[in-house]
């Protein structure tokens, strides 16, 4: 649901009946979004029963065809060489692919300009026209103009290559260890909803996502299938606080 970043629906779902019959879509934020606000009014661990990880898609660096780099590493160098000069289109303060940038400027204290966008269309569309010459996506809305040209595709932010664009190394075959990040689409019920339910809802998400079809396309789309069990959930989710709110502080990104 809409309205400060998705915390009005989600703080709306910590309220409700733990009766199964009120199931909440979340993204990365819902890990990402303690660091960002100081006031939200749910905990996603203490208010919330995760059900599972049903699909994560990777980030992708990639750079207007004019720019003269096809690797991480070369483009790492590229930066450094000019600080100030390069800038990297994000979609939105506080996503992972803000967040992804921010991070490789931590890693290797690069002078990289951040420029947001409101939404994956314009951030693409400007580094297309080479305004801003590197952008940081995820890669469903990123994959077409991968495929086609439009942009040429650096690294992949995964531990694993996407079979959609099997030849796109990714950041640690580039060189660069302990950059991954990905975009998750997982689901959790209220807190206090009983075991047995959540166990209902996993199931029947995890032979959906098994099916060939909906595997299929998934991958087309950029997404990596899941479909975890609550506990597996649970503690990716335990880990993904504490990364990304080390990353937020440090860049001192506030949205409050």
């Amino acid at each position: 649901m809409p309205g400060a970043s998705g915390n009005l629906g989600v703080e709306m779902a910590a309220r409700a009946a733990p009766d199964g019959y009120t199931v909440l879509a979340v993204s990365t934020g819902f890990a990402i979004n303690p660091a960002l606000y100081a006031r939200l009014k749910y905990d996603p661990l203490k208010n919330f029963a995760p059900i599972t990880l049903v699909a994560a898609s990777p980030n992708v660096i990639m750079a207007a065809p004019s720019l003269p780099v096809k690797t991480l590493e070369e483009l790492i160098a590229l930066i450094k060489a000019n600080p100030g000069k390069y800038s990297y289109a994000q979609p939105a303060t506080g996503s992972t692919p803000h967040l992804a940038g921010e991070l490789l400027k931590q890693a290797y204290g690069l002078d990289l300009v951040t420029v947001p966008f409101n939404g994956a269309a314009p951030a693409i569309n400007s580094t297309l026209g080479g305004y801003t010459p590197i952008a940081i996506m995820a890669l469903p809305p990123a994959i077409g103009n991968i495929k086609n040209g439009g942009v040429r595709g650096i690294a992949l932010l995964a531990k694993a290559r996407s079979p959609e664009l099997p030849d796109l190394p990714t950041s640690g075959e580039s060189g660069v260890p302990d950059l991954d990040s990905d975009t998750l689409t997982g689901l959790v019920a209220p807190g206090g909803t009983p075991p047995e339910i959540v166990d209902r809802w996993y199931h029947v998400v995890a032979q959906t996502v098994a099916e060939p079809a909906i595997k299929q396309r998934l991958d087309q789309l950029g997404f990596d299938p899941v479909a975890d069990t609550p506990a597996e959930f649970s503690e990716r989710l335990k880990s993904e606080l504490p990364r990304w709110g080390t990353g937020i502080r440090t860049a001192n990104i506030h949205m409050d």
